[in-house]
């Protein structure tokens, strides 16, 4: 079995319910399965080798979907191509995996400068290419590709951020894809009354959700338009019942003005992840959306869903810094620099392993074996378990500052700040001291309309933390750097800090 069945064995069992619901109209899941059968056959013609890799590059969409769908369906590799990177990322994406076929909207026609590949278009274009209408009216009436492939053979090649250094390829294996379909159904409950707002990019968050919403019926929204205020209507026009989001959204969409959960009239899951939120955040979340608020720890390496808090966690504010418990099919452990895995209560290194976990980073052995040791992911997150099996995350290994000779977790310090009524999101992190090593220092980005100053910041953490874990320093943005899916680029306010000091 592939993760593709999911979804045909879903178009035989509700051939006339809704698949997809978007601004051009309805799909059902037969018309879906024709056009995934004709693209998928379509793809075949272009290139017949398995395993060859394909990038998408493209905005939320049906088509975007189908493509999906058809390429998992032909025994292909399935890259995302992000439409808000630049040429030259995209280019270095394309040259890594030598794409055979490259299919891309129309609107990004000119990210694509890849020449080798085939390219077929989404949407009309005077752009050299077959366009996808064309693909599937050639390829109409066509069956499903027949393949053989081991669990672990590539479904995708995800490539990190890259904000930390050059981005690498993460293989994620059929297992791995199997892995998470089954655990979202699990852990969220999805039956065929959902109906997902396609909120985050299909390129990203959204991609782990397409199949374990079909698989069980349900319907995948496609908005009209993007941003807060799309989202927003969706939810209230639409019916939708469930989301993935990065806190960053949540908070946008609470701030609308004349916003009120009864404009999300048939909300059940409100899942955030990308992006850790804080306690008083969580707060504010629930008392505006109700119990409906979920969120996953995983990283591109074990996509999505090593850890679940689902809502009824969220009932115990003790749990609300931490990420979760384990899921099916995946063991979590807290391990030592030494390799010893550690009991609860004592801090180290998340390592995890079992068929969530990547096959391995594309053309980078020495990568690999660094991140993949005696069968562990080693995740660069410092975490503890408690007693009742709860995962809570300290910060990247990375990210942790050594001042004065004590460890700072720049998360704790954040949650801090983030207590401050006129605080809306900050980031905090270390900067070279010829006196201690590193000094904490913070970016915070205020509230609208709000104001105040860095010594009153400065005195709040202090009362909180104590002197050592209190910013030296405090700078403030009107717009906090971000990444194209919303998450602050911690890396880039501190190069900023740093130029500042």
């Amino acid at each position: 079995m592939y993760p593709i069945d999911f979804f045909w064995r879903a178009a035989a069992r509700w051939p006339q319910r809704v698949a997809i619901d978007a601004p051009e109209g309805c799909i059902t899941y037969q018309e879906l399965a024709e056009r995934v059968c004709a693209t998928a056959a379509g793809l075949v013609a272009l290139d017949a080798m398995p395993q060859s890799r394909v990038g998408i590059c493209a905005g939320n969409s049906a088509d975007h979907i189908v493509v999906l769908l058809a390429v998992l369906a032909c025994g292909k590799v399935w890259v995302p191509l992000n439409p808000k990177s630049t040429q030259p990322e995209i280019r270095r994406v394309t040259d890594a995996i030598d794409a055979s076929i490259v299919v891309v909207d129309a609107a990004y026609a000119h990210l694509v400068t890849e020449r080798t590949a085939q390219r077929v278009l989404i949407g009309d274009s005077a752009q050299e290419g077959t366009t996808l209408a064309q693909l599937m009216a050639t390829h109409a009436g066509a069956l499903a590709p027949v393949f053989s492939l081991p669990d672990d053979a590539t479904q995708a090649i995800k490539f990190t951020g890259g904000t930390t250094g050059a981005p690498k390829g993460v293989m994620q294996p059929y297992r791995a894809w199997m892995t998470n379909i089954v655990n979202q159904i699990h852990a969220w409950g999805f039956d065929e009354h959902d109906r997902y707002v396609m909120a985050a990019p299909i390129t990203h968050g959204t991609s782990t959700y397409v199949l374990p919403i079909l698989a069980q019926g349900g319907c995948h929204l496609i908005m009209e338009g993007v941003g807060a205020t799309a989202v927003h209507r969706t939810f209230k026009e639409r019916g939708g019942t469930v989301c993935f989001m990065p806190p960053t959204l949540v908070y946008m969409l609470m701030a609308l003005e004349g916003a009120s959960r009864a404009d999300f009239p048939q909300l059940k899951r409100l899942i955030y992840g990308g992006a850790p939120m804080p306690p008083e955040k969580i707060r504010e979340v629930r008392a505006f959306f109700g119990p409906v608020l979920g969120t996953t720890y995983g990283q591109t390496e074990a996509p999505q869903i090593l850890t679940v808090m689902r809502p009824e966690d969220f009932e115990d504010e003790r749990n609300w810094a931490a990420v979760g418990r384990k899921t099916w099919y995946s063991d979590v452990a807290v391990m030592s620099p030494q390799g010893d895995i550690l009991p609860v209560g004592e801090v180290g290194e998340v390592v995890a392993r079992g068929p969530l976990v990547m096959s391995g980073y594309w053309k980078l052995p020495e990568k690999t074996a660094e991140t993949l040791v005696d069968g562990w992911l080693h995740t660069g997150d410092r975490g503890m378990f408690d007693a009742r099996g709860y995962l809570y995350l300290k910060d990247r290994l990375k990210d942790m500052v050594i001042t004065g000779g004590f460890n700072v977790y720049p998360v704790e310090v954040e949650n801090a700040l983030g207590k401050h009524p006129a605080v809306h999101e900050c980031a905090v992190f270390g900067i070279p001291d010829d006196k201690w090593g590193e000094c904490v220092q913070a970016a915070v980005q205020l509230r609208p309309q709000q104001q105040v100053s860095e010594a009153d910041l400065i005195a709040f953490v202090r009362e909180q933390l104590g002197p050592v874990q209190t910013p030296k320093r405090i700078h403030f943005h009107q717009d906090l750097p971000r990444s194209p899916v919303g998450k602050v680029l911690k890396t880039a306010v501190r190069e900023l800090a740093i130029q500042s000091n």
